[in-house]
């Protein structure tokens, strides 16, 4: 019986796990260029009972769950029209270059704007990278020529937050830059308010579990406790 607590107990781990992705994912659900997470979840190898008295097979008993991965999906979003001349979005695939304090980072968030000197940054201050590496100037009228900023092609593209990528940059990207357009975020909230509630009713399944577990393992310890020698 206390196999079962441990069972219910990695359960309700694994359903925290999966609502903590969720949790960020909708409070992204409006990030331009976001990137939404999928987590899967795998069970333990089972455990194979048998009658210890007869030698008969009882069946299997599962050892619990866990976190089996979890991936980004970095297929590209629709667009959406904002007017605004820094605002940045790739058609097709690539990446946005941005230098940043701990080196080149990559993202698909393009709600860019201009800092003191003229050059394009990010919404940290970070400046996107052009053609050649080079800072990308915004000219007098508040405009860019798309041309002039860099798309890259990024193998295993890993998150790090803040919308941000690291991965190996190399070979040619497809994708080409739309000015006064934004890629909208990878997260469909209706979708993952279902993932959510189905989390939630899962936990309390197992928490439910160890509650029933827990007052049985009590009763049976009184009650043998209570027993005349």
């Amino acid at each position: 019986m206390e196999r079962g607590l441990y069972i219910a107990a990695s359960g309700m781990l694994a359903e925290m796990a999966r609502q903590d992705q969720l949790a960020n994912d909708l409070a992204n659900a409006s990030t331009p260029g976001y990137k939404a997470d999928r987590v899967s979840q795998r069970s333990f190898g089972d455990l194979l009972l048998g009658d210890t008295a007869g030698g008969n097979t009882v069946g299997p008993l599962g050892q619990g769950a866990a976190i089996d991965k979890e991936e980004t999906d970095l297929r590209p979003q629709a667009m959406r029209d904002t007017g605004q001349p820094l605002d940045l979005a790739i058609q097709g695939e690539g990446w946005f270059g941005v230098r940043t304090a701990q080196g080149v980072r990559y993202t698909r968030n393009g709600a860019f704007t201009a800092d003191a000197r003229g050059n394009l940054v990010d919404q940290l201050g970070n400046q996107v990278l052009g053609t050649g590496n080079q800072p990308v100037q915004v000219t007098k009228d508040g405009t860019i020529d798309p041309s002039k900023v860099a798309v890259f092609n990024v193998r295993n593209p890993v998150k790090q937050g803040d919308s941000y990528f690291t991965g190996q940059a190399g070979g040619t990207a497809t994708g080409q830059v739309k000015a006064g357009s934004l890629e909208g975020s990878g997260v469909d909230p209706a979708r993952a308010m279902v993932d959510l509630m189905a989390s939630m009713r899962a936990m309390e399944a197992a928490q439910r579990a160890i509650t029933t577990i827990d007052s049985t393992l009590q009763q049976t310890a009184t009650q043998v406790g209570g027993l005349n020698g």
